[in-house]
């Protein structure tokens, strides 16, 4: 029996340089799809795995990150008086579904940093990482999904998707073996890469922003040398421990968009707002009847 699953890492202390000036004074993270914030909908996966214990990772002007998770006690009380029992139970199920803890990451020293930092909070246990660039529309949802792995083996679970070779540049990419024994989409690592030369990537299954991690990623990162840049890389934390012990992608079986770029971002825009039934008609009529040419 391997130890359970409670914590969810999430880390929010970049800058998001790519959304400015959007994210001049407000963080990334706190961008929304439709009317929900980005980072909403991973912490919402988390809870549908079972982890409420959410460990928030943040840095200068992030306030915003934390009092959406707290308790509004004025915004409530309004909506009580005013009747809207809906959106009071929305807003209130924010808070009451998780206990959160904050952890300042100080400079943002790379993703491997950024796990580091929480290596007091988490205490020793098992605990997944969730990039709340990467927003997984899953049935069962996706941290679900690889925890059913991690049940089954006890080892790291890296979530890979298969990407466009003309893609495999600006991501993580691993070279496998099969691991048919686990299940579909279950591969052992044998090695990773970070952000090779299209004619050198061993495949073109690339790390996306999941992860489930054991409390031995801690010692192998704090014996990983920064990078060029001056940032610690989880993927070159994790290299350090294929030397040890198995580590295992996954291919999660669900709709991934990424929101850390703004093409990503309206592309899953325009999917959740399809999937909403009070907005998919009206929206679908709409982008329907654009014209594109009209303004120029």
């Amino acid at each position: 029996m391997h130890p359970p699953l409670r914590k969810a890492v999430f880390p929010a202390a970049g800058l998001g340089t790519r959304f400015l000036p959007a994210t001049k004074a407000q963080p990334k993270e706190m961008l929304t799809l439709v009317d929900k914030p980005v980072i909403q909908y991973g912490v919402e996966e988390a809870v549908a795995s079972g982890l409420t214990n959410i460990i928030l990772v943040t840095g200068r002007g992030k306030n915003a990150i934390e009092d959406h998770f707290d308790v509004s006690a004025e915004l409530e009380s309004f909506l009580e008086t005013r009747g809207k029992t809906d959106l009071l139970e929305e807003v209130r199920a924010i808070s009451n579904l998780i206990n959160v803890a904050y952890v300042r990451q100080g400079e943002p020293l790379g993703l491997g940093h950024a796990v580091l930092v929480t290596e007091d909070l988490v205490a020793g246990e098992p605990f997944a990482v969730v990039l709340a660039d990467d927003v997984i529309d899953a049935e069962p949802a996706g941290l679900r999904q690889m925890i059913e792995v991690y049940q089954r083996t006890g080892a790291p679970v890296i979530a890979v998707e298969r990407v466009p070779e003309d893609s495999v540049s600006s991501y993580g990419i691993v070279d496998v073996e099969p691991a048919p024994e686990l299940g579909l989409g279950v591969h052992r690592i044998r090695h990773m890469v970070e952000k090779p030369p299209r004619a050198e990537a061993p495949s073109n299954l690339a790390i996306i922003g999941r992860y489930i991690l054991t409390s031995d990623i801690f010692p192998a990162l704090h014996d990983t040398a920064r990078d060029r840049s001056g940032e610690i890389q989880l993927t070159n934390g994790l290299r350090r421990l294929l030397d040890t012990r198995p580590v295992y992608a996954f291919e999660i079986d669900g709709v991934r968009h990424d929101a850390g770029n703004k093409l990503g971002f309206l592309k899953a825009v325009v999917y959740f707002a399809l999937k909403r039934p009070d907005l998919a008609a009206p929206f679908r009529e709409y982008l329907a009847s654009l014209d594109t040419t009209r303004g120029r």
